[in-house]
């Protein structure tokens, strides 16, 4: 800006210089000193002395030649001659800014166009990064559906044959053995259960109704007792008054299966598994190992395993997340370390 305004002042000084050395010689004369309405000015002599000024300001940097103070351009020249004893002559002009705001238009469309440039560039090379983790995922993807269809038709046979089989006429050798099988059996179907959902979630069709909520926690603790009885885990179970609740049963049942497994899993040996039900809220409480502040922050995310020492692949609270958000139920966790987890489910 400084270089453009430079060629336009040193025409205004060189027509300065002229009218001066005209006001020298012809003194008498005009005795009026030179001015324009497209400048100020102000002449100094050798020891930089002000001779005569129109300038607002006074202050004069002769070390530089053209710079800005206070919103003003000043320009230092020097006259061939010494007219009316000058050695300096500065011209000043305003700043009016309009130099800026080109500059900020043209950055504003320089890093517009740049940025759009950039994205589109972003856009393909992200598409072509991510394809190799797509088709892995569309891999495991596959592999997760296969793998759950082919288990669905023996998980059912073998839990379906273990309830028909009548443990109590068996003897207690054989009745261990049975259980055993029973505890696989279903640690094996609940795992399918969730894989099922989690690949399947957006294509089931939500069967709402009012369910008998009381009688459905009896039926899954009772389909827990096998597992419990495993670790010598006792269920405290107190509901006073059916609860019904307007959701799809088998999510419902989905999410008691969750939260009571891992009441089960996290559990200590002869510890006591507490599920209480009114009509507001139901809480189930373990005796277990607890969780830290840490752990309880993050529990809700996919695949996330604080303990590798019991089995799962970490989905379970995730899905318990996805239905409580789906029905819009309020879900809470409090634990201590070496104290045991409660979870408060409200409606």
């Amino acid at each position: 800006m400084l270089q453009e305004q430079r060629v336009k002042l040193q025409e205004y000084s060189s027509d300065f210089v002229f009218r001066l050395k005209d006001l020298h010689i012809n003194f008498d004369k005009y005795k009026y000193y030179p001015r324009d309405e497209k400048f100020k000015s102000a002449i100094y002599d050798s020891s930089k002395k002000r001779i005569f000024s129109t300038l607002k300001s006074n202050e004069i940097n002769f070390d530089k030649v053209i710079y800005i103070t206070d919103d003003k351009i000043h320009f230092i020249t020097q006259p061939e001659s010494y007219y009316l004893g000058t050695k300096y002559i500065i011209i000043e002009i305003p700043e009016d800014k309009a130099w800026l705001e080109n500059v900020y238009s043209f950055l504003f469309y320089f890093v517009f166009i740049a940025l759009f440039f950039m994205l589109i560039l972003g856009y393909f090379l992200l598409k072509l990064f991510l394809k190799p983790m797509k088709d892995a995922l569309y891999l495991l993807d596959r592999f997760i559906k296969d793998t759950t269809h082919e288990l669905n038709t023996p998980v059912s046979t073998i839990v379906t044959n273990i309830e028909m089989i009548k443990k109590a006429s068996l003897d207690e050798k054989l009745s261990k053995k049975i259980n055993r099988i029973d505890i696989g059996a279903k640690t094996i179907s609940n795992i399918y259960d969730d894989l099922t959902y989690l690949t399947l979630n957006n294509k089931i069709i939500s069967n709402n109704k009012n369910v008998n909520l009381s009688r459905l926690i009896e039926q899954r603790v009772e389909y827990f007792h096998t597992l419990a009885n495993a670790k010598r885990i006792d269920f405290v179970v107190n509901i006073k008054n059916d609860v019904y609740l307007f959701i799809d049963e088998k999510k419902l049942s989905k999410l008691l299966d969750n939260l009571l497994s891992n009441a089960i899993k996290y559990n200590k040996l002869s510890g006591v598994i507490k599920v209480t039900l009114n009509e507001k809220h139901l809480s189930i409480q373990d005796s277990g190992k607890g969780m830290s502040k840490h752990e309880l922050e993050n529990l809700f995310i996919r695949y996330k395993r604080f303990d590798s020492s019991v089995g799962g692949f970490g989905i379970g609270l995730s899905i318990v997340s996805l239905i409580a958000k789906e029905y819009e139920l309020d879900i809470k966790f409090t634990s201590k370390l070496d104290k045991g987890t409660k979870v408060i489910i409200t409606w």
